[in-house]
């Protein structure tokens, strides 16, 4: 199958809606143990209890006592770094939830984790501490703010000494230049149980509830065909074969997955796209979501596109020039990194404007720009008698402040998924990301409202 995409995953619009209808409508009966066991091993079909599960009729509703791990890969990179310092800020009530659409109805509505429960940790190749990475966005960019910062450096600390060393297996150079200190000889089935034990002994030595497993590590290059691990078996042979093809993304995904802790992908690498992930996360009964957020220039383009097909005018070309400066920036300045950004990046068009003339987008690394990003947009579009028309728009931000409040969005709803036994991917949460697994369609504004009619139909539950 192309792609390494199973059939079944890839509904049209109104499969979505018939799909989150039948899971909100059962939701009451199919909440979920929470994973206490230290490393889970057994089969777990979606909404299925144990014995030392709470009755069917007597919900374990999440409180605020419940501790909810949140583990970083990539912990000490920009996006990581302003998450954690946003969630401990929002904690101690020095900053606002701005920016997050779980602060605003109708998804306030549902019954999600504070912030303040969100214990930090993660993976990364980076030695460079999070207070010294943190201190290096508030001079360079800004952001954080020094009075915020300093009133989050000893979270920041405590969380550093919970960092462990990752893997960048098949990262790509711009990332495994800097990662000579790392044992690149190790099997693979190896690397997979490493990163399974840094995330169980976390959970045990922090008393977790539950643990979300966050990829906001670098792109890395495409996967050479993913149709190769199409299904659970021939991925789990290839990790124990020792097929040197699989990426970092995959190990991270396999070992999450496989320990029935939900995953977010919000970058563009495979991850959990890979057909035998999601066959894995349908096993498991545990949910995943991803991929490629949607912070800049592509959410512009997902809300502004549909208007073109509404008033059926002709869109001849749709140019894109991103600039930014920060370590994504320079990772994708490696033209093997960066075709999954600009594959996802311009699927989007393509999917809501199938006519559309001439579709590119371009990114180029500006280090004086630092965590700040620019995007600009030239529409040559044509209207009613044959009359050829312009429109231009200007994005800039910080890249950091944009994607952080989505990461703290996607961990809460991805714990309540997970509370309902809700497994496998998530369509109601495609208006996060440019490429939403099992999802073909793009319009914003459509994406947006099957969030809104999942919070509706738990509220009605």
């Amino acid at each position: 199958m192309p792609n390494g995409l199973l059939p079944d995953d890839r509904p049209l619009p109104a499969a979505v809606d018939e799909l989150t209808t039948d899971r909100a409508m059962v939701a009451t009966d199919r909440w979920r143990t929470r994973q206490n066991e230290s490393c889970p091993s057994v089969e777990r079909p979606r909404g299925q209890m144990t014995a030392e599960s709470p009755s069917r009729d007597e919900p374990a509703q999440l409180t605020n006592a419940e501790r909810i791990g949140v583990w970083l890969v990539g912990a000490r990179g920009n996006v990581a770094t302003m998450s954690i310092v946003g969630a401990r800020a929002i904690a101690t009530g020095r900053a606002e939830t701005t920016g997050m659409v779980t602060e605003r109805e109708p998804v306030s509505s549902l019954e999600l984790p504070p912030v303040s429960a969100f214990v930090f940790g993660g993976h990364d190749i980076d030695p460079t501490s999070l207070v010294d990475q943190a201190e290096r966005q508030c001079e360079r960019n800004g952001v954080p703010d020094e009075e915020t910062l300093a009133s989050v450096r000893d979270d920041l600390a405590a969380v550093d000494e919970r960092i462990e060393v990752g893997t960048a297996v098949n990262c790509g150079a711009a990332v495994t230049d800097d990662s000579d200190h790392l044992d690149r000889e190790l099997a693979i089935r190896t690397v997979v149980d490493q990163i399974r034990d840094d995330y169980e002994s976390f959970r045990t030595a922090h008393e977790i509830d539950r643990l979300v497993v966050v990829n906001v590590a670098s792109t890395e290059p495409e996967l050479a065909s993913p149709e190769r691990y199409d299904t659970r078996e021939a991925l789990e042979d290839a990790i124990d074969s020792d097929d040197r093809d699989l990426p970092a993304s995959v190990l991270y995904a396999y070992a999450a997955i496989d320990a029935g802790h939900p995953f977010i992908n919000f970058t563009p690498s495979t991850g959990n796209a890979l057909g035998g992930i999601r066959e894995l996360a349908v096993d498991r009964g545990v949910p995943h979501v991803g991929r490629d957020a949607k912070t800049g220039e592509t959410l512009v383009k997902s809300a502004l596109a549909p208007m073109f097909a509404g008033r059926n005018l002709n869109v001849l070309s749709w140019e894109g020039h991103n600039i930014l400066g920060n370590k994504d920036g320079l990772v994708l300045e490696d033209e093997a990194n960066a075709a999954g950004k600009l594959s996802s990046k311009g699927d989007v068009l393509e999917s809501i404007l199938p006519d559309i003339g001439h579709n590119r987008v371009r990114i180029d690394y500006t280090p004086s720009l630092a965590d700040w990003k620019t995007a600009w947009d030239y529409i040559h579009f044509e209207g009613f008698l044959n009359t050829e028309m312009t429109m231009q728009f200007t994005w800039e931000g910080s890249d950091s402040a944009l994607a952080a409040p989505l990461v703290l969005d996607l961990v809460r709803l991805i714990v309540h998924a997970d509370e309902f036994g809700e497994g496998g991917f998530q369509p109601h949460l495609a208006s996060f990301f440019k490429a939403p697994i099992g999802v073909d369609e793009h319009d914003f504004s459509a994406q947006l409202h099957w969030l809104y009619d999942y919070a509706a139909r738990h509220s009605d539950a």
